[in-house]
């Protein structure tokens, strides 16, 4: 096998013909010995001419080659149950694995499905009306089923992507994903995607119960675990009963925390990243990542940066190009946003979460609250926004306004449907989060993107919810919760992950340790 890389500007497709020619020169063999050709990896090179960089694979004839397949589902209708309380990202893949393995997946999630979700988001768009249980965070498919739908994760220690990206794939995905560097599926496509999901799940004998909300765990005599629960659309309450648990409720589930937190159970304060949503021009971002050269057949550009100010990191987050802002709050009385796009990433804006890292020493005053004490830290500054504001109304402020410390007279137009109301933002922020974007915006508009610091860019309060302030430790080998074994704390809302595909690996694995403690 060979490893060959081409370049072909964009807009100018890659023919087969100019791969069999590439594979069979490094080969060194005719086009027609060539047995395999395949792209691996496509990625964009921006820095001179505007290229697709193609990593491809090439087999010779009689040169062994796998291709990558999926394991079977399994029939699990009279199985044994494993409950997973969360239908995002890593209940989802978590449930998937567990039907290889021959065990019954039985979902709780405390939303709605993913469509039935959708109405309770336009309400809190357009009237402010918060469902604390069926919102952007909660629901069918969690927080990442509308944020656009990035698939990168930074880390290759967490397991092995394919079988994420495959699966994707085979619900609905664009086979494109498989290769991108930066993949995305887009928050238009998703939710056919998560119901693909559903479906075969149930097809093989799992279940699902949505508007279901936990409200207590416990260890039984016998050894297994009771779930209980309300049911939300009526009715009374339901207990659930398992050898094994798996908690994937997302960084958001504020009561679990607190439940653990009543219990005496074990939590730790975990660092976070809280700041500001930035939406500039996708036409100013478009000039600058591509030097002056964009045209409108090329993907729409995105950026990520990464400095230091301090002692503690300034980034970007969740960059959303061609997107739109959305409110995500889970409570009444509190502004949160995050960002979506869709799979054409076609909007008039660029959004992306430009944030500062908080570590748990940095808030003595939150002392008082323990393992719990970020997450009060977190919701006080989101309800701070709120009582300025009055409403769902976003307190935003021009950057170069912001960092002279200075209340813009006006503000650009925004994609943010409740709007945006004047404010001094520099002062609503934490000084130490604040001051430290207050340096940040200039370095990197005039070391990392010419243009990017300008008063054109809207910065809109807050961007808070980046990942769990709590983790809930769990043993590093088996994977289990040391106050209660059985349970598995696993994703985001147990502070082990960052993103869909980081959290569907996590998921993987909760299930997979799952499988062979079962076995044994």
């Amino acid at each position: 096998m060979k490893e060959i890389e081409i370049s072909k500007p964009i807009g100018k497709d890659l023919s087969r013909e100019e791969m069999l020619t590439a594979a069979a020169r490094a080969l060194g063999t005719a086009p027609k010995n060539v047995a395999v050709c395949r792209i691996v990896r496509r990625s964009i090179d921006a820095r001179n001419d505007i290229l697709y960089r193609y990593r491809i694979e090439a087999y010779a004839a009689g040169e062994e080659y796998r291709e990558y397949e999926l394991e079977e589902y399994k029939d699990v209708s009279s199985a044994e149950p494993v409950i997973i309380v969360g239908a995002g990202p890593a209940g989802m893949f978590a449930a998937l694995r567990l039907l290889m393995s021959g065990l019954k997946p039985v979902v709780i999630e405390r939303g709605k499905d993913v469509h039935g979700r959708k109405q309770d988001m336009a309400a809190l768009s357009v009237s402010g009306k918060v469902n604390p249980d069926s919102n952007y965070c909660f629901g069918e498919g969690g927080a990442g089923a509308f944020s656009d739908g990035k698939l990168f994760t930074r880390s290759s220690k967490r397991g092995d992507i394919r079988e994420v990206l495959h699966q994707l794939v085979k619900f609905g995905a664009d086979p494109s994903i498989l290769v991108d560097a930066h993949p995305h599926i887009g928050s238009d496509r998703l939710p056919l995607i998560v119901e693909n999901i559903r479906n075969c799940i149930v097809e093989h004998g799992g279940e699902y119960h949505f508007s279901t909300k936990v409200t207590d765990i416990g260890k039984n005599g016998d050894g297994s675990i009771s779930v209980h629960a309300e049911c939300l659309s009526g009715g009374t309450g339901i207990t659930f009963r398992s050898r094994k648990v798996i908690l994937a409720t997302g960084h958001s589930a504020r009561d679990i925390y607190e439940l653990f937190n009543r219990k005496g159970w074990s939590l730790e304060a975990k660092g976070f990243a809280l700041g500001v949503r930035v939406e500039h021009p996708q036409s100013l971002v478009n000039r600058i990542q591509y030097h002056g050269k964009y045209q409108p057949y090329m993907p729409t550009a995105e950026y990520s940066f990464v400095t230091q100010v301090e002692d503690r990191g300034v980034f970007s987050f969740c960059m959303c190009p061609g997107g739109i802002l959305v409110p995500s709050a889970t409570s009444e009385g509190e502004v949160v946003l995050n960002g979506m796009s869709n799979s054409a990433r076609n909007s008039k804006w660029a959004n992306a979460g430009v944030v500062v890292s908080v570590e748990p020493g940095d808030m003595p005053r939150y002392a008082k609250y323990g393992p719990l004490s970020l997450m009060h830290f977190q919701k006080d500054v989101e309800q701070s926004m709120f009582r300025f504001s009055g409403s769902m109304k976003a307190p935003a402020q021009r950057m170069m306004d912001f960092c002279r410390r200075v209340v813009s007279k006006d503000l650009p137009a925004t994609s943010y449907r409740p709007g945006a109301v004047s404010a001094p933002l520099h002062e609503l922020l934490p000084e130490h989060v604040s001051w430290r974007l207050k340096l940040a915006f200039p370095e990197v508009g005039n070391k990392k993107m010419k243009g990017y610091y300008t008063n054109d860019a809207l910065l809109l309060g807050v961007e808070s919810r980046t990942s769990s302030p709590v983790r809930i430790p769990r043993d590093p080998v088996t994977f289990e919760y040391a106050s209660l074994p059985g349970l598995y704390p696993c994703g985001e809302g147990a502070g082990y992950a960052g993103g869909i595909v980081s959290s569907a690996l996590d998921g993987i694995a909760c299930a997979s340790r799952i499988a062979a403690s079962l076995s044994e």
